[in-house]
């Protein structure tokens, strides 16, 4: 039975005879039992309002609406339906009682009352109340915990999804990474610099010409730290529309903005607990600079279209072929940001500055293009040997690839020549390179057309381009105005 110390449950007695709410009062009473008192149906429904109780007791024979009527308005109302009814009735037809359950009663008792009846009876309904609401809040915690164990594995899913669609691509590109060929003593100091810095979890800041190898640094760094049973992401910000690049960082909702018909994960939620490889980082625009500074100071960051702030542990290795001092002073980078940056800085040195390591390069692109190309070649003549030596190789490593190859095409062989390759391979500083003659030519064409760039008549109609892609060449060209 009910502990009267301990009781608090509030019994409500909807009953129009005086001597049955009396004997209901004192027994009730007698076991600490809150009661509250309705003479009728109207009455009690209007009271419940105001305050609900544990359990109804409720007679059928009453003035005005009676009790089948009214535990049927209980039943029928959200807020009253899972308190239980027990009828009180003098009745013995069956029928009834049937009616009773029907309406969606838990029980009856009959007048007289039995002092022992009533208390038993209620003491079983309120325990088998109170085990319903226990199981009912378990099913819904267990139903919340199972809801953020799904959403948690969904997270699991959808990244391991992203980087698995991520490393498909990197599997189409060749990871170079261990074809670090050098025996140049200035390249050989800064391979010391990236043992040095690997293990450690600092920001790295490599600074070089375009096509010195930057990235191949950068997976050098990834492989010789701790996170290496990770992913190295990378992202080249030169490559990406600005309108694009932070939602290709933060990822976005579904529905951010117009296209985008499910929710993706950015770069910075693949590479948690890894590496971000952010390539051309001069490249991005002034907000995004601001929000990525926000990531490395705190650690975190909202995707596009959700105000749920993410948390990553991700190491940044950045690369820039521009002088960032200079963009600081041009208004094009933040000068905060570039601290934040600059923990650990790796200068990249030009291929000119390293021409020593030229014969290996070559014996390794001649090895490496031999079978696609489906000629053996001895090795390299003298002659062609001292061109490419002489040459100052503005386009560095990559330029001396993309040569090496073309000239296995071309050279009938075993010895690879180079004296079909174009005329700039060679040390005449007189002639234009291809980057000189491009700003040439765009420049002519902004001259005929009174520097209009985009519509009818424009620049970019004379050249045959996108006028994006002639904006974005006249900034990487550095072309203004009265050039």
């Amino acid at each position: 039975m009910d502990n009267p110390a301990l009781n608090t449950h509030v019994i409500l007695i909807v009953d129009d005879t005086p001597a049955n709410v009396k004997v209901l009062l004192e027994t009730l009473g007698s076991k600490g039992y809150k009661v509250l008192v309705a003479v009728d149906g109207e009455s009690a429904l209007e009271q419940i309002n105001f305050r609900q109780p544990s359990l109804i007791l409720l007679d059928i024979m009453m003035p005005g609406i009676d009790g089948f009527e009214t535990c049927r308005r209980l039943k029928f109302n959200p807020l009253t339906k899972d308190i239980p009814v027990i009828f009180m009735t003098s009745l013995h037809e069956t029928q009834d009682k049937i009616k009773g359950f029907q309406l969606g009663a838990v029980d009856y008792i009959t007048k007289p009352f039995q002092a022992e009846e009533v208390l038993t009876r209620i003491h079983t309904h309120l325990t088998i109340q109170k085990l319903r609401n226990d199981l009912e809040d378990q099913v819904r915690q267990r139903t919340a915990e199972l809801s953020e164990a799904f959403h948690e594995v969904k997270q699991l899913k959808d990244r391991l999804e992203a980087e698995n669609n991520y490393l498909l691509k990197e599997l189409e590109l060749e990871h170079r990474f261990q074809e670090i060929i050098t025996q140049s003593n200035l390249f050989k100091s800064v391979l010391k610099k990236v043992e040095q810095v690997a293990p450690t979890h600092a920001t790295v800041m490599i600074l070089g010409e375009s096509g010195t190898g930057k990235e191949l640094l950068a997976r050098a760094i990834h492989q010789l730290s701790k996170r290496n049973k990770r992913t190295m992401v990378k992202v080249n910000c030169a490559a990406l529309p600005a309108q694009l690049i932070e939602s290709e960082l933060f990822g976005h909702e579904k529905g951010a903005f117009t296209g985008a018909i499910q929710a993706r994960i950015g770069r910075f939620e693949l590479a948690d607990q890894g590496t971000l490889f952010l390539d051309e980082i001069a490249e991005l625009t002034l907000d995004i600079q601001g929000k990525l500074l926000r990531v490395l100071q705190e650690g975190e960051f909202e995707r596009l279209g959700s105000s749920k702030t993410q948390k990553v542990n991700v190491r940044i290795i950045a690369a820039t072929n521009k002088d960032l001092s200079l963009e600081i002073q041009k208004g094009n980078f933040r000068e905060d940001l570039y601290y934040r940056l600059l923990v650990f800085p790796i200068q990249n040195p030009p291929l000119r500055e390293r021409k020593e390591d030229i014969p290996l390069l070559v014996q390794h692109f001649l090895q490496k293009y031999e079978n696609q190309i489906g000629k053996k070649f001895t090795g390299i003549s003298q002659n062609a040997l001292k061109k490419l030596i002489d040459y100052d190789w503005p386009g560095n490593i990559r330029e001396l690839e993309n040569v090496i190859e073309r000239s296995m095409i071309i050279s009938p062989g075993p010895s690879l020549q180079i004296e079909y390759l174009q005329p700039n391979i060679q040390k005449d500083k007189s002639l234009p390179t291809l980057t000189q003659m491009e700003k040439k030519h765009i420049l002519r064409a902004l001259e005929k057309t009174r520097w209009k760039i985009s519509g009818p008549g424009g620049a970019a109609e004379l050249l045959d381009i996108n006028p994006k892609t002639l904006a974005s060449r006249m900034k990487k060209l550095g072309i203004k105005r009265g050039d």
